[in-house]
């Protein structure tokens, strides 16, 4: 440590600042590279994280909410053998059965010709009924109507 000391004293006053200048210099970009960046870097980081977590609680609390919502509701039965069931509701929504085929305790159903968010919703509202879909098929017909082909079976309690 002397030996620098010495060195230092060896320099002229002009030299001495400049040390002194880069010393601190060097002193500051130590502090910016070891500290502000890091903790910056960790700062947008744990942002992004957060967000993302903030998102994923949404999401989760609205299925979570539907769940409850069909827990709440328990459908009341049906009132009529399914395939009954099915062609009265599909009559009342503005639907046309193309087939309507009992399958066991199960029933396939096709629609040739529906508009995609009418029937979808109608879906969403059978399964409210108790009636699940157990399979499913549809496709674009290419002039804004879908075809739909439904296996459909009844809630057990």
């Amino acid at each position: 440590m002397s030996a620098l000391r010495t060195w230092y004293a060896a320099r002229s006053p002009r030299e001495r600042r400049l040390i002194l200048l880069m010393l601190a210099l060097f002193a500051v970009t130590i502090v910016w590279a070891g500290v502000i960046r890091p903790v910056r870097e960790g700062l947008v980081s744990t942002r992004a994280h957060y967000d993302e977590a903030v998102r994923r609680l949404s999401e989760t609390q609205a299925m979570a909410g539907a769940i409850h919502a069909i827990q709440r509701g328990h459908p009341q039965p049906l009132g009529a053998p399914l395939p009954d069931a099915v062609r009265e509701r599909a009559d009342a929504a503005g639907f046309t059965l193309a087939s309507l085929d009992p399958d066991g305790e199960n029933v396939r159903i096709v629609i040739s010709s529906a508009k995609a968010a009418p029937l979808l919703g109608w879906v969403a509202g059978l399964e409210a009924d108790g009636v699940l879909v157990d399979a499913g098929t549809i496709t674009a017909n290419g002039d804004g109507t879908v075809a739909a082909q439904l296996t459909l079976k009844a809630r057990r309690p």
